[in-house]
């Protein structure tokens, strides 16, 4: 193809087609149609630019535009416009299937990423494609909205461009999985997830996001992963509502559940007897984990729990009485509270131990 230019084997038959609609003023038949969309697919996979190859068209089209009357010049531009947007429906045709291939691609990547369902090697490979290199360390992030985000809605797009827009491409990928926000950054760069809590929090109208710990490997993405999701259903469990959780801080509960019989058997045994209280457990479990959570400071958990100073004393009274420990001495209350937490944990006394 020396000397000719390569738009021409795109513009295959084309100069006939003209030269036909000048002579009999018809229309381009459906084998006509069906070829120009076939040379716009091409076009399109050979990386070819859409715009160049319209002009080469309106090149071609003043090179063979006819002399004579002008219902043969309107012949000539109706079958100029049927080719170029045959050929435009062809090409736009085949970027809207490269870009479902690409997406589909994605996809399959940060599934096996994340749940580590790929050969580690391959895996590493693939990951280079999206700018992360996973033999160093990664944290991820996974942030909670009121409801469920996909990949193309607007919350997403929206903490993509505000990412984007302050560290740039920075070896960051961003996601969506189950209807969480995803983040994976380089684990030594803690700016980079804390702009993301912020925005995804803004983003979401007051949403959740947990922070895994950083870790090596493609193995280390996944324990990430898997750390920032059991700290949103930790959150959910024990009603934390801090806007941004890390794993990290919350070490001791997967200790405390480790053994989850031992802890129903201290449950069981320290908060049990609340149980045959009038109106149940549930006042009485709620009390504690007030009077606990303020530091058992009376007055500030009477405050939480909209009683009187007088009132949630005398819950702390009948607690002692019950269950033979009490709240305020400190050593009846680290039994308490970690069997506060253990019921809050193991969702007593809505499920039986």
């Amino acid at each position: 193809m020396a000397g000719r230019d390569i738009s021409d084997e795109y513009l295959e038959g084309y100069a006939r087609i003209l030269a036909e609609a000048s002579a009999t003023g018809r229309r381009l038949t459906r084998d006509e149609l069906d070829s120009r969309r076939v040379l716009g697919e091409q076009a399109a996979e050979a990386g070819l630019g859409l715009r160049a190859l319209v002009g080469a068209h309106f090149a071609a089209t003043r090179a063979h535009w006819p002399t004579g009357s002008p219902a043969l010049v309107d012949s000539v531009l109706a079958a100029a416009a049927q080719a170029v947007d045959a050929f435009t429906e062809g090409y736009e045709r085949a970027q809207r299937h490269a870009v479902r291939q690409e997406e589909a691609a994605r996809r399959e990547f940060i599934d096996d990423l994340l749940y580590g369902r790929s050969d580690l090697g391959l895996l590493a490979q693939r990951a280079e494609r999206y700018g992360l290199r996973l033999s160093y360390e990664h944290a991820v992030a996974v942030a909670r909205g009121r409801s469920a985000h996909g990949e193309g809605d607007a919350v997403p797009r929206e903490v993509e461009q505000a990412m984007i827009s302050r560290f740039g491409d920075r070896s960051i990928l961003l996601t969506t999985k189950d209807g969480r926000l995803v983040c994976v950054a380089p684990g030594d760069q803690d700016d980079i997830l804390a702009h993301f809590a912020k925005q995804a929090f803004a983003a979401t109208s007051g949403g959740q996001v947990a922070i895994g710990r950083p870790h090596p490997g493609a193995a280390g993405v996944v324990q990430s992963y898997e750390e920032a999701l059991n700290a949103l259903d930790l959150a959910e469990r024990l009603e934390l509502d801090d806007p941004v959780l890390h794993s990290a801080d919350l070490l001791v509960y997967p200790v405390l559940t480790r053994d989850r019989q031992a802890m129903a058997d201290l449950v069981h045994s320290a908060l049990g007897p609340l149980r045959e209280a009038r109106g149940g457990a549930q006042p009485f479990l709620d009390t504690l984990t007030a009077y606990f959570d303020s530091g058992c400071v009376a007055a500030e958990a009477a405050r939480r729990l909209s009683l009187s100073v007088r009132a949630l004393t005398y819950r702390l009274e009948r607690i002692q009485k019950l269950t033979g420990s009490n709240p305020a001495d400190p050593v009846h209350r680290y039994t308490l509270q970690t069997a506060v937490i253990g019921a809050r944990l193991l969702d007593w006394p809505a499920q039986s131990l």
